[in-house]
């Protein structure tokens, strides 16, 4: 017998969709729910891959997880990667398929509705309930001839849908009733209700919002609930990357972070969240213990920003007055004395000289290395990490290396004051982040505990319950 699904839209970006269906996801699961997560299309350039093979989003990751499965393509058919040149690699079942602009990618539509359908499909044989997420808001008019994610897979597949909303950022009753005032006859018959997300204080002062709101839809609120604090679930986009420290830096190690335009991997950052997020050379004379330079999807285009920016003098001078340089990924490649793109892997191609903190040269190719890992430290930490790049970098002179792998190779290289890796995930192990920072680091709660923390606060403020079991 096929699943049951229910979709969960959005009336904007960063409204809560991915953090709502992990919250689904996992309340679901702990009810003994054989529930799979799954989005037919992500754009973000923070991705993951899976052990038995292919890419997916972050986001479906964490879903995956609180589920308590293996995450896996089927539950992300499609990721947009940006290059930042107005096209887009394309990840088809994990592997990478073409780059596209925009236009093109629509004119495939044809070939990937078909894809995305195989995929949910082969999901929907195996479980009992999928929750799908979908992408931006569900308003988007002028998309829905191509809509692969939205209201238009909704209609195809006829499931019943919930519409989130932030109200943090304000106009939460015009964003809802909007969204319901332009939904067609047969997105209508298939809408369910609303769920008012980022709620801070007394709940109660919203009854009247949430009735004006039921009067003007015909639809129920199926929940108010308070903003999460203290929860933590991976982004899916840069939109939700926190960039300004929560808590004050322990005794040495006041940490600057790069922030890429094409930023990828944010998440790599999750345990430093006292560090200060740079984008522009700051006009003090403020010194770092240290600087971490993180992934990005455009290496050679977000190395030129940062030249543009001043800030590679900036990192220089920081090195220069004792500070650490952290590269991570594409943040490790411009470490190096050069990087260059022969075959136009990137957006413009070409060559250009890196920051000569390490001894070290890179080449893009058109191999796409993904995978995940365990390694070891030089101080003994074993750790999980992932790799996720497109390069080959060489070093010029041997230097120690950032750490070996399982099968004994190694992975990037230690200078003097300047660590290089491609892996991903690395500085997410506490006891590692403590060995390359030189303080002690809290670690993150388990992601099983996590989970059962969402899965009580969805349970708590839902309203309705009975509706989300099969």
């Amino acid at each position: 017998m096929a699943a049951r699904a229910i979709f969960i839209g959005g009336t904007s970006s960063n409204a809560g969709k991915s953090w709502m269906t992990t919250a689904i996801c996992a309340w679901l699961h702990g009810r003994g729910v054989r529930v799979a997560p799954f989005k037919a299309q992500t754009m973000s350039n923070h991705s993951y891959p899976c052990r038995g093979g292919g890419e997916i989003g972050r986001a479906q990751v964490a879903q995956a997880e609180a589920c308590g499965l293996e995450p896996e393509p089927a539950m992300n058919p499609i990721l947009l990667k940006p290059n930042g040149n107005g096209t887009s690699q394309v990840v088809l079942h994990g592997l990478v398929w073409r780059t596209l602009a925009p236009r093109d990618y629509y004119a495939a539509f044809d070939i990937l509705v078909g894809e995305v359908q195989r995929a949910y499909d082969d999901l929907a044989r195996r479980f009992d309930v999928v929750v799908i997420e979908g992408a931006g808001s569900v308003s988007e008019l002028n998309l829905r001839p191509y809509d692969l994610v939205n209201l238009g897979l909704v209609t195809r597949l006829g499931v019943p849908w919930v519409l989130v909303a932030d109200i943090e950022r304000g106009g939460v009753i015009a964003s809802i009733a909007g969204t319901v005032a332009l939904l067609t006859h047969e997105e209508r018959q298939l809408f369910r209700g609303f769920l008012v997300n980022k709620f801070r204080g007394d709940r109660t002062l919203f009854d009247g919002g949430r009735q004006l709101l039921e009067a003007q839809t015909g639809a129920p609120c199926l929940g108010v609930f308070p903003y999460a604090e203290d929860l933590r679930v991976d982004a899916e986009d840069s939109l939700a990357v926190e960039r300004l420290a929560r808590r004050p830096a322990p005794s040495g190690a006041a940490i600057a972070v790069v922030q890429f335009p094409r930023l990828s991997n944010a998440t790599d950052l999750r345990l430093l969240d006292w560090a200060e997020w740079i984008a522009v050379r700051p006009a003090d004379a403020r010194r770092f213990d240290v600087v971490v330079l993180p992934g990005t999807k455009d290496t050679l285009g977000d190395l030129a920003w940062l030249k543009a920016q001043g800030l590679d003098g900036w990192i220089r001078a920081q090195h220069a007055a004792g500070a650490t340089v952290v590269g991570i990924c594409g943040g490790y490649q411009m470490l190096g004395e050069t990087i260059a793109d022969p075959l136009g892997v990137e957006a413009g191609g070409g060559s250009a000289a890196g920051l000569g903190l390490l001894p070290a040269a890179t080449i893009l190719t058109e191999t796409k290395i993904t995978r995940a890992i365990r390694a070891t430290s030089p101080g003994g930490v074993i750790f999980p990490a992932y790799e996720i790049h497109m390069g080959v970098t060489t070093l010029r002179t041997p230097l120690p290396p950032f750490a070996r792998l399982a099968d004994g190779s190694a992975d990037g290289a230690r200078g003097d004051r300047v660590l290089g890796t491609y892996l991903h995930g690395a500085l997410e192990d506490a006891a590692l982040c403590a060995e390359v920072l030189g303080v002690p680091v809290t670690a993150a709660a388990s992601k099983v505990d996590e989970h059962r923390a969402l899965a009580r606060w969805f349970g708590e403020h839902v309203e309705h319950p009975e509706a989300w079991l099969p």
